[in-house]
């Protein structure tokens, strides 16, 4: 079966749609930490203290444990930059999957399902962000078919010095969104006076600008010798 979905993920690893699929999932995967990880780090709560019910009698409790509560919000952030800015995603799928899980698990036990349903397709999502850089797991997956040398990976058919770029432009825009908001921003309707309300119009851009400047630098890059 892992010898079969290697078949699969080397096809897809050179197809340049698929590659832009994985890019646009690390960059949403990544962005979605930011909120949360931020709020963390800063110690802020999580949640109103007025909101009752199994979910959010826990989450005063998490932010009560001060050092702890700010190492996940760290782990979460470094998770988010790794993803987004492409080169190390393996590591931050890594990184991010644990804490995603103990998020799944907790959601589904409390009963918050519209929250529950997003979080299980963020650690779908994961998964497949894994499978996508297979050989780096293979030798703790399957240690006997690590022992056997594997062929090359095919280059995956990504800028990614475009794609990084975006991942970075795309924290940049929400640190001062959070900046301009004294705190961690997240949207509130059409608010049109709130400057973070126009930056999170142009985070929704970023990708579409990195998809138009790699399309524009594709034919470049392959009249270069070491595109040959």
């Amino acid at each position: 079966m892992l010898s079969r979905l290697d078949a699969i993920r080397r096809r897809a690893r050179a197809h340049p749609a698929a590659a832009r699929a994985v890019a646009l999932l690390r960059l949403l995967i990544g962005f979605a930490f930011l909120p949360a990880g931020v709020r963390k780090v800063l110690g802020q709560p999580f949640t109103d203290a007025a909101n009752h019910g199994p979910f959010h009698d826990f989450l005063p409790a998490f932010h009560a444990t001060g050092g702890f509560y700010r190492a996940v919000g760290v782990v979460q952030l470094v998770a988010a930059l790794l993803l987004m800015t492409q080169h190390r995603a393996a590591l931050g799928a890594a990184l991010a999957l644990p804490v995603m899980s103990a998020i799944l698990a907790f959601c589904w036990s409390t009963a918050v399902y519209p929250t529950a349903i997003v979080v299980t397709l963020m650690v779908a999502g994961l998964c497949g962000l894994l499978v996508w850089e297979l050989p780096a797991w293979r030798p703790l997956v399957a240690p006997a078919a690590g022992a056997v040398p594997a062929p090359p990976d095919p280059p995956e058919a990504l800028d990614r010095p475009v794609w990084a770029a975006a991942g970075l432009a795309v924290a940049a825009l929400y640190a001062t969104a959070c900046a301009l908001e004294g705190g961690v921003y997240r949207p509130r309707g059409m608010d049109l006076g709130a400057p973070g309300f126009w930056l999170l119009g142009a985070i929704a851009l970023v990708p579409l600008v990195a998809y138009a400047v790699a399309r524009r630098r594709r034919p470049r890059r392959a009249l270069t010798p070491s595109a040959s």
